[in-house]
């Protein structure tokens, strides 16, 4: 990356919007630190997306990408209660919407709202 490009950027994220952000996700982190338990790190879902497409020879489900993700290493254990409800949750949806056998898409964005409990926006 060019030296410009990348003073801009710094520049841009130390100041107004960027910081009052980053301010309101440091105080969310400290306050849940339960939410905040992720195997993945820095390496972003592309990466893993990409590693696992690699180790399976095919593109992978939205469900392996979650697992990698949410799994400890090594082990079949979520690294939190909350990962493993909305896991079995956005199965057991799955499973009741979509007759075994028959098409699906690999990931129902309603399926998963309804299994994170997310609020719906827009």
């Amino acid at each position: 990356m060019r030296r410009d490009y990348w003073e801009s950027l710094c520049h841009r994220w130390a100041i107004g919007p960027c910081q009052e952000r980053s301010q309101a996700v440091k105080h969310n982190r400290a306050a849940h630190p339960k939410k905040n338990v992720h195997t993945s790190g820095l390496v972003s879902y592309a990466t893993h997306n990409q590693k696992l497409c690699h180790e399976l020879e095919r593109a992978p489900t939205f469900c392996k990408l979650f697992d990698r993700t949410h799994k400890r290493r090594g082990t079949d254990d979520y690294v939190s209660k909350s990962a493993r409800t909305i896991s079995e949750t956005y199965d057991k949806t799955m499973a009741d919407r979509y007759v075994e056998g028959t098409p699906h898409p690999d990931l129902d964005p309603e399926a998963w709202v309804d299994a994170t409990g997310w609020p719906r926006k827009g």
